[in-house]
């Protein structure tokens, strides 16, 4: 699966790292801001790599949790859903709006695949200082440079390079 290969989303272990991923994020998306040590905590057993100082709202919804790396002084706004079948992973200082998608989940072009409920996946790398405004969507196997800004609402399907602004769909600078 972490290879992009074609994985078979029913195999008993990826079951049961899911089934732990849904317990800690029922556990965290009950906490409030109040709650930062016990939010930190659950965080650092649900995800790959926590940074410094990175906040998540809630509610915070993922895969597996354990495919995701963020960076120091990072910020996810309400609503995110990271599916991270493929690492996932998220540069210091980037700043995520509402409701923004990012899928590293995919699915098999071939129709013979999908029947045969075959899924794969692609790794997202989002880079440091990057702007991710509200509702938007990151489709497997693109990379974020430095510095860009993604507009809301966008729908990226291709990499973005650094320092560029992409808006619409597809996102386009």
């Amino acid at each position: 699966m972490l290879a992009g290969l074609p994985y078979r989303p029913g195999d008993a272990e990826l079951a049961g790292m899911r089934a732990r991923a849904q317990r800690l994020m029922k556990r965290y998306n009950q906490t409030t801001l109040d709650d930062a040590d016990l939010r930190r905590e659950i965080l650092g057993e649900l995800l790959g790599h926590i940074g410094a100082g990175s906040v998540i709202r809630t509610p915070f919804l993922v895969d597996y949790g354990t495919h995701i790396r963020i960076g120091d002084g990072v910020f996810l706004n309400y609503g995110c859903v990271l599916l991270d079948v493929c690492d996932i992973t998220i540069g210091d200082g980037t700043q995520i709006g509402p409701a923004v998608q990012i899928y590293a989940a995919d699915h098999p072009r071939s129709p013979e695949e999908r029947a045969a409920g075959l899924e794969l996946g692609r790794p997202v790398t989002i880079g440091r200082n990057v702007w991710i405004g509200g509702g938007a969507i990151l489709l497997p196997g693109i990379t974020v440079g430095d510095d860009a800004i993604i507009a809301a609402g966008a729908v990226v399907t291709r990499d973005v390079a650094p320092g560029v602004t992409v808006r619409g769909n597809p996102a386009r600078p």
